[in-house]
């Protein structure tokens, strides 16, 4: 594997450039001049840096299936984190299961792109980063981690309902269903009326890039400059079908209490924002907007770094979807 010729950016996908352009450097990595070729091979690759590898990963904090690794920009170069260090930066390399493994780094980053360029999510700045040996990462920069490197408080709506594997057992993270989280942001976020919309509308792009892992742990609250809390920027956005055969939705019982999960899609959503208590026309406006900009997401997909035939899976994967959501 070597690393690709780049035509695109491999932060924001714009045309012609062959390395980060400066608006991916100034979202990503405060402006600094930072290469899009780590100095070291991927893991599992070198001996000689498997061990600092190994020794990153028993460090970090951050749960979830995948393989993730903290990073720090220092000057304008990263780095592994050392021990006791704040990294600004998650790494995250191709898996180690799952179907197309080697899809997932350009998976994640396209969906990602695509929920901020084109629908205006609030996202986790990220980007894709090569190794040394030519294998993909993506790369988020932290949101809890202000540029004078004190950390904002953040947690997850796992955290804020109390649950544990000791409490809710091995699936903690997927029990119940996403009325739930509204109900917990009415108790944490006093801005609870501005954050709503934001949720729906990460729950309904959820639904048409068939991102079906988005359970409690991939939402979160973060701390603002005045001390209260608002929901977080989206993150772990993906199509996850592609990754491994799941349902519709993460959590088990699906959008609703499964006495109200009547009807299609559409108005099982409808029926979501009246129990969040949205009005009719913030869910239609938010709905008129996932519907219609599926030619800016063709473009998005045809410069992602995805192969040929994922790009094809995930296309395939959005209309579908697109269909089943414009249903009345």
């Amino acid at each position: 594997m070597n690393v690709p010729q780049l035509t695109h950016c491999p932060g924001t996908l714009a045309e012609g450039f062959s390395t980060y352009s400066k608006a991916c450097l100034n979202r990503v990595f405060y402006g600094k001049k930072v290469h899009h070729v780590l100095p070291y091979d991927s893991p599992a690759f070198n001996p000689d840096t498997d061990d600092l590898f190994e020794e990153n990963r028993k460090r970090m904090s951050i749960s979830g299936v995948q393989e993730k690794f903290s990073v720090v920009l220092e000057k304008n170069k990263l780095r592994l984190t050392h021990e006791g260090e704040r990294g600004t930066h998650i790494l995250k390399p191709i898996p180690g299961a799952g179907k197309k493994p080697d899809q997932m780094p350009a998976n994640e980053h396209l969906t990602m792109q695509i929920a901020r360029q084109v629908f205006g999510l609030e996202t986790a700045e990220n980007a894709l980063i090569f190794f040394k040996n030519g294998a993909p990462a993506y790369i988020t920069k932290r949101f809890d981690i202000r540029e004078d490197g004190t950390k904002a408080g953040q947690e997850d709506f796992a955290s804020l309902a109390g649950r544990t594997p000791q409490t809710h057992g091995a699936h903690y993270k997927y029990a119940g269903n996403y009325s739930e989280l509204f109900q917990l942001m009415q108790t944490y976020l006093p801005a609870y009326p501005l954050e709503a919309p934001k949720l729906l509308k990460i729950l309904l792009f959820n639904y048409l890039f068939s991102n079906g892992d988005a359970h409690f742990k991939n939402f979160s609250v973060l701390e603002t400059p005045l001390g209260d809390y608002r929901l977080s920027p989206a993150y772990d956005l993906l199509n996850s079908r592609i990754r491994m055969e799941d349902k519709d939705f993460a959590l088990e019982d699906g959008l609703l209490p499964r006495n109200m999960a009547q009807g299609k899609m559409r108005q099982q959503f409808a029926t979501l924002a009246t129990q969040a208590g949205i009005s009719e026309t913030i869910f239609n406006s938010l709905l008129t907007t996932l519907l219609s900009r599926s030619e800016t997401v063709e473009k998005m997909v045809a410069a992602s770094f995805l192969n040929d035939s994922t790009k094809r899976n995930y296309w395939q994967a959005y209309q579908g979807r697109l269909k089943q959501l414009g249903k009345d």
